[in-house]
């Protein structure tokens, strides 16, 4: 009985260890975030392995099928949709109810990319100490988490997409942000673009250019 939790890559599907590929490979079943998503990677390298779909909306059934699954004796391989799981997704959750009903489960990382590291590893300041806020509550507890932000001593990285990019920068500027900021989109992948304006700059370049409200954002507030 073993339960894997697997890195995938952040964009580039070329960003995978020979161990994440073969784990794949030889686990009886692929729990994925999405499964559209996970198939691509899958066909990129020829992995056949049965996938079953696990996301922050799965219910107790499906945790029930996990855990039968694992008692029988069969091995699961957990990912999300890109990076390493349970790092702003629900995979944790699933992570400590295997820990508390099937103790004798081993659970075993598989590391590689995150799109944390990722970022801090370009971008050029001070990263021994750093924190991570995820992605921010789309209303209620948004500003009060902002304002921890910019009372934060250390670099803050955080997830936003594409569709609150902008606001965050109106956020920002409405509550006279002094710190730096920059905005790294599609890590890895053909369009990879990196931002490092000051403030305003910024947010004229989101709020005009059509082809900057594309992808996911990871965003370092220091």
């Amino acid at each position: 009985m073993n339960l894997y939790i697997v890195a995938t890559p952040i964009g580039n599907l070329e960003d995978i260890s020979f161990r994440a590929i073969k784990t794949l490979k030889d686990v009886d079943y692929i729990l994925s975030e999405d499964t559209r998503v996970t198939q691509k990677l899958l066909k990129h390298y020829d992995i056949k392995t049965p996938v079953i779909s696990f996301h922050h909306h799965s219910g107790n059934q499906k945790y029930q099928k996990i855990l039968d699954i694992l008692k029988s004796g069969k091995s699961l391989a957990l990912v999300s949709d890109a990076g390493t799981p349970n790092i702003s997704d629900p995979g944790g959750e699933l992570v400590a109810c295997v820990r508390k009903e099937l103790p004798r489960v081993n659970i075993e990382p598989i590391p590689g990319p995150s799109a944390i590291i990722t970022a801090l590893s370009v971008a050029g300041i001070p990263a021994d100490k750093f924190s991570f806020f995820g992605f921010l509550p789309h209303k209620k507890g948004r500003q009060t988490m902002i304002d921890e932000i910019l009372k934060n001593k250390y670099p803050v990285i955080i997830y936003e997409s594409k569709y609150r990019i902008l606001k965050l920068l109106q956020e920002l500027k409405e509550k006279k942000c002094c710190k730096k900021i920059m905005i790294f989109r599609e890590m890895t992948k053909m369009f990879y673009t990196f931002y490092n304006q000051d403030l305003d700059d910024l947010y004229k370049i989101f709020e005009q250019e059509k082809d900057a409200g594309k992808g996911e954002f990871t965003v370092i507030i220091y």
